[in-house]
């Protein structure tokens, strides 16, 4: 695991720079989406836990996001979930289509899981585990596990487990047509036009500038669960 000092320490980075400045519209899409997604879920589960205190009563806090237990954290990141996004975007050279994707994932996880909740203490190790997969599935070129893993906060072997667990979670189902990508597409530049800000979506998929400085940073600890690694 990465030092947690370190996940602090990027709110006080220097002005953005070029390759900053022209982050695709796509982030800050995905972001608003998410951040108003987890919000709420995070309310839902903060209301659970007052009416029932011990957890024990069905639907009580413990049953909430019980699929995706893997994804939590003891606490959640102090990054923001744009910051994470924007990180994951300089550093890894992914195309843009690749956080559409990476939603789209997430998405079918809730539709398949629908007793689980994304919440502030498992979206960003959804988010890098996604991310990547998509990677995966859509570009000529990425990097290893390893590399993700020191972008994302989370050590390898982490990593290399969630990866396992979100594939497992989609039955394998992470095939995404053009027509699914492009329904998608609709449905977070409608999220944004009923907000009042009328923004589109890259449907190119293209790569950012080569990659420099990597500062590592920590999505904090998590739980123990299961141990099976891909190599």
């Amino acid at each position: 695991m990465l030092a947690a000092d370190k996940l602090s320490g990027l709110h006080n980075r220097p002005e953005p720079t070029q390759v900053e400045s022209t982050t695709p519209r796509v982030l800050t899409i995905l972001s608003f989406v998410l951040e108003k997604l987890v919000g709420r879920n995070d309310r839902i589960v903060d209301g659970l836990s007052q009416n029932h205190p011990d957890g024990m009563s069905c639907g009580g806090p413990t049953r909430v996001g019980k699929s995706l237990n893997a994804f939590h954290g003891v606490r959640a990141p102090s990054i923001s979930i744009g910051k994470y996004l924007e990180r994951l975007y300089k550093y890894t050279n992914c195309s843009p289509s690749c956080f559409v994707v990476g939603y789209v994932y997430m998405d079918r996880l809730m539709h398949k899981h629908p007793d689980s909740l994304v919440v502030s203490l498992s979206v960003h190790r959804l988010l890098i585990t996604s991310v990547m997969v998509a990677s995966k599935m859509l570009d000529d070129m990425h990097y290893n596990n390893a590399f993700y893993a020191r972008v994302g906060g989370v050590s390898n072997a982490e990593l290399n487990r969630l990866e396992l667990e979100l594939l497992f979670l989609l039955d394998f189902g992470v095939t995404v047509s053009s027509r699914v990508f492009e329904s998608y597409c609709l449905h977070l530049e409608k999220e944004m036009m009923l907000n009042g800000a009328c923004q589109r979506i890259e449907r190119a998929i293209i790569t950012p500038n080569s990659v420099d400085d990597l500062t590592e940073i920590s999505v904090e600890d998590t739980h123990t669960s299961s141990s099976s690694h891909m190599d």
